[in-house]
């Protein structure tokens, strides 16, 4: 009986150990499921709701839907650019709403997916060995550490996502996130 129990704790310790994930993929993980629910919400917007801002309440100034989108993408860019050592390759456009040149519905979506791929790219260079190293601030003067701003690309993401999914749902579209299978 002893040998049998003991076999059973050694393939259940087995079965239920887990290898603990790198630093990369700590901070890429949470950066791809933000990426699985904002795409498609964007996608699911029609041409014409893109340019929708509430009218009702404090709405004065307020990003449409697109420029929330394109706001995102932008800052990914900037904060992905620092994190590799490079210099942003997109214009930041007025208030961080990207380039004025985007336009349509496909210019947005490929602005938002290429941001996302350059973001990965970007995460990718962070490790255990060099997420506490400073590097310069994507935002004005001084440096922060690395992993801080690694961590930008998603609470940054997620934050503008809400109001986003508030303004899909003010135009009749439930975000693909939260439909039902």
């Amino acid at each position: 009986m002893k040998p049998l129990a003991c076999l059973l704790l050694v393939l259940c310790g087995t079965v239920f150990a887990q290898t603990a994930p790198s630093v990369t993929k700590l901070y890429d993980g949470p950066f791809s499921t933000i990426e699985r629910e904002l795409v498609p919400l964007v996608e699911a917007m029609s041409e014409s709701q893109l340019s929708f801002v509430p009218a009702e309440g404090e709405f004065k100034g307020a990003r449409t839907f697109a420029q929330q989108a394109t706001h995102v993408a932008a800052v990914i860019y900037v904060v992905s650019a620092k994190l590799l050592g490079e210099a942003n390759p997109v214009d930041m456009g007025t208030n961080e709403n990207g380039p004025s040149t985007l336009k349509t519905k496909a210019d947005v979506v490929k602005f938002v997916k290429d941001a996302f791929a350059y973001g990965h790219k970007g995460l990718a260079t962070v490790n255990a060995t060099n997420q506490l190293e400073m590097i310069p601030s994507p935002f004005g003067q001084g440096k922060v550490p690395r992993g801080s701003a690694a961590s930008i690309l998603t609470w940054h993401s997620f934050d503008h996502y809400g109001q986003m999914a508030v303004y899909a749902r003010m135009n009749g579209v439930v975000p693909p996130a939260s439909r039902g299978n």
